[in-house]
Order: structure tokens, then sequence, then C-alpha cells
């Protein structure tokens, strides 16, 4: 499988330049995720919520993705893939915008409405662009080719944190008061105006930069690839997807993949909010600078990228997700049960464990599917999605056991925001069994 891999070009020069601009997409909504996940802690602030009130931006965000992908996958089942880009960059941009009238009502469903709307955009960009890419080319390496245009996702992850870091959290002025809710109710009027303006542009800013990259889609030619044969019933696609138990697994493991990855990402700020409580009357103590290790954490998430793909032509990848879950349910280990900076470093390292994950397990998901069961296929993997919606908001009320702090009880001996992380442990040793289940006994049943 090596040798054939190693002589089987990734993209072919026939196709490079429409990989190119499909893989682009993946890094916008890259930068989606990353400024949207700093929201959470955000709004908690500037309109006062619990931990469980606040994870409700996930919930819209994610939530998007398993309303609109089937829908989207059965929309370029009968048109293009370019049609389905063009559709899902405009809910993109619209909903990016609504955050300006989110802001000016200063409603926070007005807000989850927006994140709704836009992931609705981002439902479609993935279910065209991951089977796409794994079509663009010889299926030995497919897993490779998605694991290639996924290491562009990381380069919209960091620029969109760093947005979020310098152009919301720098100018909040709420997260520079201890207690925001003892201000007077004039005092935090207007301190809530001018920082819901500051969340509202960067927002608003991307919708007008999604609309010139329609434009740029609109002019592009795209060749549209076609399966052979006459196309299956729905009722077919769908049976037999049912029946392929390497797809169903696939898709649960998704769901737990991205709550992970959205907890992980998510709750670093109150995991180092926990920390600072911790370290607040020590001499000589400086707040922790979670945006710094949340940036450490994307580059180990780009740079694990791109060592994945290179080791994906030398391990099989079954084994590489295996490996790769097995060593971050270590690390999840260490953040719950190491308090303190340690715990922290080990919160960081899980995101270089994490990077390969996502594209691994599609490919090995669709590996079997033909072109039409691909695009169905495709939906249930993005619909997967929601499990960034669901397991942050089932940590956020192990995080609220004790109240709307991040440390006001233990749990087996460690803060409950530490323990709260046993979500994503669980989550890491069930994918670490389908990479088991695909290196083993799927490959087996195929060679039979």
């Amino acid at each position: 499988m090596a040798e054939a891999a190693k002589e089987t070009p990734i993209v072919s020069k026939q196709v490079i330049v429409p990989f190119i601009l499909v893989t682009s997409l993946f890094a916008l909504w890259g930068f989606a995720n990353a400024v949207t996940d700093p929201m959470v802690n955000a709004f908690k602030k500037v309109l006062e919520l619990s931990n469980v009130q606040a994870s409700w931006v996930q919930m819209a965000f994610y939530g998007g993705y398993f309303c609109m992908a089937l829908p989207a996958a059965l929309f370029m089942r009968k048109y293009s893939y370019k049609v389905g880009v063009l559709i899902g960059l405009g809910l993109y941009a619209s909903g990016a915008l609504l955050f300006y009238p989110a802001a000016v009502t200063e409603q926070f469903w007005f807000f989850c409405l927006g994140l709704y709307v836009l992931t609705f955009g981002l439902a479609f960009l993935e279910t065209a662009a991951n089977p796409y890419i794994l079509a663009m080319g010889s299926k030995k390496t497919a897993t490779q080719r998605l694991n290639l245009a996924q290491s562009v996702n990381p380069v919209g992850l960091i620029a969109g944190l760093v947005v979020a870091k310098y152009f919301v959290y720098d100018k909040l002025q709420s997260d520079d008061i201890t207690d925001f809710g003892a201000l007077d109710e004039a005092k935090r009027a207007l301190i809530r105006v001018a920082d819901l303006a500051v969340i509202r542009d960067p927002y608003v800013i991307l919708g007008l930069v999604i609309l010139s990259v329609f434009g740029l889609f609109i002019i592009s030619k795209m060749p549209q690839t076609k399966a052979e044969g006459t196309m299956p019933s729905l009722g077919d696609t769908f049976r037999e997807l049912v029946k392929n138990k390497k797809y169903i697994y696939g898709v649960i493991s998704q769901v737990l993949y991205v709550g992970a990855q959205i907890m992980t990402w998510t709750y670093i700020y109150q995991y180092a909010e926990a920390i600072d409580l911790a370290k607040i009357n020590t001499v000589g103590y400086e707040k922790v600078d979670v945006f710094s290790y949340q940036l450490l954490a994307f580059i180990l998430f780009t740079v694990g990228r791109f060592i994945g793909t290179a080791m994906l032509r030398y391990m099989k990848p079954g084994k590489l997700l295996m490996v790769s879950a097995m060593l971050a349910s270590i690390f999840v280990g260490g953040t719950i049960f190491v308090e303190g900076m340690t715990g922290l470093y080990c919160l960081v390292g899980i995101s270089f464990c994490m990077s390969l994950m996502f594209p691994t397990i599609y490919g090995i998901a669709l590996d079997d599917l033909t072109e039409e069961q691909s695009k169905v296929g495709s939906a249930g993997l993005v619909m997967a999605i929601v499990g960034g919606a669901l397991l942050p908001l089932l940590q956020g009320v192990i995080i609220d056991a004790g109240g709307n702090g991040v440390a006001d009880t233990t749990i087996m001996g460690v803060s409950e925001v530490n323990f709260s992380f046993i979500l994503p442990f669980c989550c890491f040793l069930m994918i670490a069994s389908y990479g088991y289940m695909a290196y083993k006994k799927f490959n087996n049943e195929r060679l039979k």
C-alpha cells in the first residue's frame, strides 16, 4: 500500500487549480470556528450569562451544521458542487452580516440566529468540499489528499484567533472588570453597547469578505465529477449506507471527535480562569495569557496536520487514528488530574493529537462508497459536527455544578472545570476503538 501511494500523485496536474480553489474554503470555515469559540466567554461576561447559557453560542453554531447538511447533500446530488459552494458562501455572508442588527437590539438570541444562518452556509461548503477533494484523483491517495486540503484549515483557525484576541478581547471593557455585575445599570448599559459593537465588527467585515469570494467563484470554472451509469434512488443509497458499519461507526466517531475538539478549544478559557483564581493572591503571579496558549494549540494543530499527512504514506489510516486518539486521551488525563500550568500544557498538547482525526475519520468512513453514496454519506459526516453543539453544553452543565463560576466545587478531588474534561477523555477512547476496527476488522473484511 505504501509503495502504491508513493507512485500515485496526491493531486494531479490536471486538477491543481480547482484543488487550490476548493482548498481555500477550508480556511474560511476554520476562521469562523476560531473566531466563534472565544465568543462563548465574551458573551458570558457582556450579557451576564451562566456557562450553560453562554454555551448556546456553540449550540447555534454547530446546530446549523446538523440541520442543513442533509438538505445541502440532496441539493448537490441533483446539481453541481459549484452551485452548492455559491449557496454556501451566500448563507455564510448573510449570517455574518446579521450581527449588525443583533448588536443594535442587544439580544443574545439574535446573535445566535446569525451564527445559525452562518453555519447553514458552512454546512453547504463542507458537504461540497470534502467529497469533492476526495474525488479529485485516485482512491488510494484520497485520505492523504483530504488531509492535505485540511492542512489549510488551521491557517484560518490562527487568523480567527488573532482577530478574536486583538480586535475583540483586547477591546472588551467588561473583560477588564473583575465584577461586572456589581456596576450600576447605567454603567453596565454603556459598556454593553460598546462591547457588543466590538463583537459585531469582525463578523460584519467577514461577511463583506465572503461576498467577494462569492464573486470569485462565480467567474471561476470548476470541473464537475460525474458517477457512471444511472443514479441510484435515494432510498437505495440510504439503505446501503445504513448497512455499512465502517460508515456508521465513522459518523459516531466524528460526532465524538468534533465534540472533543470544541470542548478542548472552548473551555481552555475557563480552565485558565480557574488557574488565575487559584493563584490570584500569590506574590508576583501574572494572569495567564490564555490566547497565547490557544495560539500555541492551533500551531501544534497545524504542524500535526502536515506530519499526519506525511505519515499516512507509511502507516494505515486506522492505525494512525488509533495511536493519535490514545495519545490524546493521555494528555486529557493530565488536564484533569494535574492542576495548574502543567495541566494547561497538557490541554494545549491535545491539539497536536487531534490534528489528523477529522479528515482521517472522514476518509475511512467514505473509503468504500461510490460517488453518489459519498455525496449523501458526506452529509452524515457533516451532520456529525452537531457534536460540537451537544457535548460542550454537557460540559457547561458540569462546570456549573457548584455555581456560575469555574471552580466553585470539587469532583473526585479536582475542580469542576478540570473534571469536566472527562467528556473528551471518553470521546478519544471511543475514537481509538474505531481506529483499531478500521485497521484490523474492517480491513480484514475487505480482503476476504
